[in-house]
């Protein structure tokens, strides 16, 4: 069989295959990805080793990715400690049980609680099925969240990577990454969430790979964390 047709096989299998979810699968894919676009090999030898950071799936996960939506990690941690410590576990049921009273003091803004409120209700209702999604090709994933307000893309693209294990997502909207790829080609300015999304075309079946790769290597380049979760 030749290489291209072999290639095509290869990426078929792999997209109904796994989910990124172990260290093994993950450095599998990078050892494929740096096959695919060499270039990365320099941006790895700047980022040095990374690891997953998969996190609880379901309305926790959710959860804690909205308590960060545009604030640094630091003030995200900040608020998700406060609201796991005021839920004790955090589930849509004790949730909405708490209500907006009992969060007084979290720091969730209005429109957040807004968000998780009716993510909540959704799943209680039988609207929202955090287990089907998972299971859900990832552009078919990504509306079946967006269709909530507050949960915009980049909200499901991280969940997606980081409590769904897909594989194949990079979220082309998010500042570190735009700044990381900008940095590693020397793009100036740097690029739009639209040619940034067509440039990691090129790394697909392990996008989510690439994204991972990029924030580690944001991070090293100014020694601060990298990562949104």
């Amino acid at each position: 069989m030749a290489t291209l047709e072999l290639d095509e096989v290869l990426m078929s299998i792999i997209t109904h295959e796994e989910r990124l979810d172990s260290e093994m699968i993950l450095a599998r894919h990078l050892e494929s990805l740096l096959r695919i676009d060499p270039r990365l090999t320099k941006v790895h030898d700047v980022a040095g080793s990374f690891s997953l950071r998969n996190r609880t799936p379901g309305f926790a996960g959710l959860a804690r990715i909205v308590c960060g939506q545009q604030l640094s990690v630091a003030s995200a941690d900040a608020i998700w400690g406060r609201l796991a410590s005021r839920l004790d576990t955090v589930t849509a049921e004790t949730f909405l049980a708490v209500g907006a009273d009992g969060l007084q003091g979290v720091g969730l803004s209005r429109g957040k609680h807004a968000t998780l409120t009716g993510v909540a209700e959704a799943e209680l209702a039988g609207e929202l099925d955090f287990e089907v999604i998972a299971g859900l090709p990832a552009e078919a994933a990504i509306a079946g969240l967006t269709c909530y307000k507050g949960i915009g893309p980049w909200t499901a693209e991280i969940y997606l990577m980081f409590c769904a294990g897909h594989l194949d997502i990079f979220p082309s909207g998010d500042l570190a990454l735009r700044n990381a790829v900008a940095d590693a080609f020397n793009i100036d300015p740097y690029p739009t969430p639209r040619k940034l999304a067509h440039m990691a075309a090129k790394w697909a079946p392990y996008r989510a790979t690439a994204a991972l790769l990029f924030w580690r290597y944001y991070a090293a380049r100014r020694h601060r964390e990298g990562l949104p979760v």
